[in-house]
């Protein structure tokens, strides 16, 4: 299958960028390209409300978003609103809420479901557990305070993308073990689930189309 032309483009000039692979730069400067990231200065979709907080972690305080798509979803009187907490991608080294303000807009308009999206901490200053332990802290968080936030309970998911996929899923599997709470679904967007990466598209696409497969090995190591 060949690529949309969009994607060619975007190779293009991701390539012409000449940005240092990740494992060959310090990870300030790997951090610091993420800054510059298009989407950052792209024009945000308009939502009803975008809340910023800070919750309590095993470790620190963490800073979420809790994004609204209607009024009725921040009513009082309504607690069947439905919920998503979200944990974002980078390699559980990089990115942040900004990156991923105008996927999540979007996100919580088309889908009208309350979104919290979380900031854990990040590797390498705070290696496994601590980003899986915070994004579990977050989920205990949002059950034990649903009635306040206005969500149904039993209406609440998890979902991220890349590494945020695997805590997603990994915080699911925990879930489900504790019995804190019952999970409606998980919204895993090509989540990064296998660390040996043997499969046959790890080999054939390794080089070439943004994140190479040397870059994922060293992203989970």
């Amino acid at each position: 299958m060949p690529l949309k032309p969009e994607i060619i483009e975007f190779l293009k000039r991701r390539a012409a960028a000449k940005l240092p692979e990740v494992y060959n730069a310090p990870i300030s400067v790997i951090r610091a390209n993420t800054q510059n990231h298009p989407i950052l200065s792209a024009k945000l979709p308009s939502i009803y409300s975008v809340q910023h907080k800070n919750i309590p972690g095993p470790t620190a305080y963490l800073p979420v978003r809790i994004y609204r798509a209607s009024e009725s979803s921040e009513s009082t009187e309504s607690s069947e609103n439905p919920a998503l907490v979200y944990f974002h991608g980078g390699g559980w080294a990089t990115n942040h809420l900004d990156t991923y303000e105008f996927a999540l807009r979007n996100i919580s308009n088309i889908g009208q479901i309350t979104i919290i999206a979380v900031q854990y901490q990040k590797a390498p200053e705070h290696p496994f557990p601590v980003p899986f332990d915070d994004c579990f802290a977050s989920l205990q968080w949002v059950f034990q305070n649903a009635k306040s936030l206005n969500i149904n309970p039993n209406k609440i998911g998890v979902g991220g993308d890349s590494a945020g996929g695997n805590l997603a899923a990994a915080v699911a599997i925990k879930n489900r073990d504790t019995k804190l709470g019952n999970l409606a679904f998980q919204l895993l967007i090509y989540p990064c689930l296998d660390f040996e990466m043997n499969f046959e598209s790890a080999k054939k696409f390794a080089v070439g189309f943004n994140l190479d497969t040397e870059a994922m090995r060293w992203y989970w190591h």
